[in-house]
């Protein structure tokens, strides 16, 4: 008997220490992924004069497209590390998410390569002839049109979709507090709306856009400090096993 119960507990322990470490490891891809967002960003290519300077700050357009890589472990790892336990709450929501973040990696380096692209063409330019310039520039401007597209609009639509839909089951589960999946599911929602607005032109990548996504971005931070320091709330059960436990 005495053998059984510390087999038991010594398998309780392990199970325990697998959902911290899964709610710590969740904790910091979203912390990686903020940050790769931060540093992804290319203010050269940005810039009206694009296509001079482009090739010149090489080494900018390269460091801006390895951070973007990053993001992908960040946006498709968080959902997939939060599956096992999501899952025993509400499978559905928990495979829509895992679908949505896998969507998001893949429109994420199409955006890489679009900004791969744009160096490639600013390096062309720089010995273009004056009567190719224009056909450069509108190329140019296509190029840049659709690396928008792809990263404020595809990229965060479903990013944020998998946001939101694994927030539902926070919301439901008290996994976390529950005004931090409540911050969630509205920060999920006025980002969405940012992506919309920008995509009929309503709104550019200004300050509005900045706002819309800032409580998002903010909801991400806290969640992810809430997961490394207290873990998930109340009840986890792993898919393997019948009985639940204390994370």
């Amino acid at each position: 008997m005495a053998s059984n119960t510390f087999l038991n507990e010594t398998k309780l322990g392990k199970r325990i220490y697998s959902v911290k470490s899964s709610a710590a490891i969740t904790g910091l891809l979203l912390i990686v992924g903020l940050i790769a967002g931060v540093c992804s960003v290319v203010p050269v290519i940005d810039g009206a004069d694009y296509l001079v300077k482009a090739h010149t700050n090489e080494t900018q357009v390269l460091t801006g497209a390895l951070f973007q890589l990053l993001m992908v472990g960040s946006y498709v790892g968080v959902p997939i590390m939060m599956y096992p336990i999501l899952s025993k709450h509400n499978k559905g929501l928990a495979m829509g998410s895992v679908a949505f973040g896998n969507i998001s990696g893949v429109f994420i380096i199409i955006g890489v390569i679009i900004l791969l692209l744009l160096l490639e063409l600013s390096q062309s330019y720089a010995t273009a002839d004056p009567p190719d310039i224009s056909y450069f520039q509108t190329l140019g401007e296509m190029l840049r049109a659709g690396r928008d597209l792809v990263n404020h609009v595809a990229t965060t639509l479903v990013s944020v979709l998998a946001m939101l839909l694994f927030n539902c089951i926070f919301y439901r589960s008290k996994l976390v507090p529950r005004w931090l999946s409540l911050g969630g599911i509205i920060g999920s929602s006025l980002s969405i709306a940012a992506s919309l607005l920008f995509m009929i032109r309503f709104i550019g990548i200004d300050a509005t856009y900045m706002m819309l996504n800032l409580p998002i971005a903010l909801q991400q931070l806290l969640l992810a400090i809430w997961l490394i320091v207290k873990g998930f709330n109340g009840m986890v059960q792993l898919p393997e096993r019948k009985d639940t436990f204390l994370s």
